[in-house]
């Protein structure tokens, strides 16, 4: 019972998530905001969406448990503790700063609840009621915060050439190198203080155990 409820919850999310990025992702393609945009633009573009970026980690983080609730490996805590908080971020901004400017509806509507709603509320729960734990040191810490850094170098790199960017607040055009740097050293702070606050949970929480260990401390 213990290993098939998470089993099946990370299953939901997974469909969840790949259903949601990847239908937006279609409409992307086919119904563009900028119709002038080649495809080659409008799929860099996507791709360069914290959003976008958060949903696939959790992708990436979640379908491993699909098969083992008490999978680890180094490279996988990275990549769940990344997604945590990428996600944690998307949902928080998005249900206070976006949600009130923001009405889609149709298909738009189902994708939007998917990668913003559904997606943060069941990876963080279910990180919260199955863990595993621990799985998150000072290493892992330093190595996930790197993702959050990558992302806004390339950002400001591309956006030197192309004069885009996926969020105003980091616009350099708009407001200049300045006010934008001084936005982002803000972000990479705020990245820093959930991530080590994941950590901090992670090890208060209780330990999780394999099934097997389960059966034989009963």
């Amino acid at each position: 019972m213990w290993t098939g409820r998470p089993r099946a919850w990370w299953a939901v999310l997974a469909v969840v998530v790949a259903l949601s990025v990847g239908t937006e992702f279609v409409l992307h393609l086919v119904d563009p905001d900028d119709p002038s945009l080649g495809v080659v633009e409008r799929v860099v573009r996507f791709f360069s969406f914290f959003t976008v970026q958060s949903n696939l980690l959790v992708l990436a983080a979640v379908v491993p448990l699909v098969r083992d609730p008490f999978h680890d490996g180094p490279g996988w805590r990275v990549v769940r503790l990344a997604s945590l908080l990428g996600i944690t971020i998307t949902g928080i901004v998005y249900a206070v700063v976006l949600a009130p400017l923001y009405d889609p509806r149709g298909i738009d509507a189902w994708t939007n609840a998917g990668e913003h709603y559904v997606s943060p509320v069941m990876t963080v729960l279910g990180w919260l009621l199955f863990g595993p734990r621990p799985r998150i040191d000072g290493g892992v810490v330093a190595r996930a915060l790197l993702w959050p850094v990558a992302w806004i170098a390339w950002i400001l790199a591309q956006g030197t050439v192309t004069d885009w960017y996926p969020y105003d607040f980091m616009d350099v055009a708009a407001h200049g190198y300045a006010v934008a740097l001084r936005n982002l050293a803000f972000v990479v702070l705020l990245a820093l203080a959930f991530l080590l606050l994941f950590r901090v949970v992670d090890r208060r929480l209780p330990r999780t155990q394999p099934a097997e260990q389960l059966v034989h401390a009963g």
